[in-house]
């Protein structure tokens, strides 16, 4: 099981990260995955989920290495407890899940959908993640760590304690998303492409200003000569 740890005080409130203590597992032995399956105490090494359908499955108290999830349909699953180390695949259906104390290490994933899903102590460690769907999400005590994340979308999302830590940031889409304790001054670069205005409860550095300075004053409609 997971417990809680506060994080520095970056922000306002630090967030809270996930301390994953997983029982001794069993190497799952199933042929596929099913919907409204139920995972408990499995290891699943160097599984090929590729187009499986586990919409509101739980998987409790797992660990998941090296799987290939493309186009692994999870919609309303429950990944609670759970370490995820090199997952790789493209458009990865998460859409309204639940993930809660997950430690998500070394992704190599693309499309992935978490669309009005839900991450409560998340720590995202490594990796690249390419068009990430956060969309309507909601984020409490999630930290992104050195990784890159490509063009990912936070539109209409909710996030809170959130910090981005020694990664990459290009092209992110803040639009009508709500911010609260959101530490950005890790991210390096720091690319904001919608959403300038919805920067209200973040933090960034005097650097990043800099940086953004132009695209803060073409959104204000100033003209620099």
């Amino acid at each position: 099981m997971a417990r809680g740890t506060t994080g520095g005080s970056r922000v306002g409130r630090g967030a809270r990260r996930p301390e994953l203590r997983l029982p001794p597992l069993e190497p799952w032995a199933g042929d596929g995955l099913e919907p409204d399956g139920d995972y408990d105490g499995l290891e699943f090494t160097d599984a090929d989920l590729t187009g499986q359908d586990a919409a509101g499955a739980r998987f409790m108290d797992c660990a998941l290495r090296g799987c290939a999830v493309d186009g692994t349909k999870l919609r309303h699953a429950r990944v609670l407890d759970t370490a995820l180390t090199g997952p790789r695949g493209v458009g990865t259906d998460l859409s309204e899940a639940t993930l809660r104390d997950v430690e998500l290490t070394d992704p190599r994933l693309g499309g992935t959908q978490l669309h009005g899903a839900v991450l409560e102590r998340v720590v995202v460690r490594g990796g690249k993640i390419d068009y990430l769907n956060l969309r309507m999400a909601r984020l409490r005590d999630v930290v992104f760590e050195s990784c890159v994340l490509v063009e990912p979308d936070f539109g209409g999302a909710r996030l809170e304690r959130v910090e981005f830590v020694d990664c990459a940031l290009k092209g992110v889409d803040f639009t009508g998303a709500t911010l609260k304790d959101v530490d950005l001054r890790g991210a390096a670069p720091l690319e904001i492409a919608r959403g300038l205005d919805r920067l209200s409860g973040a933090v960034i550095g005097t650097g990043q200003l800099l940086d953004l300075a132009p695209v803060l004053a073409a959104a204000l409609g100033i003209r620099v000569e």
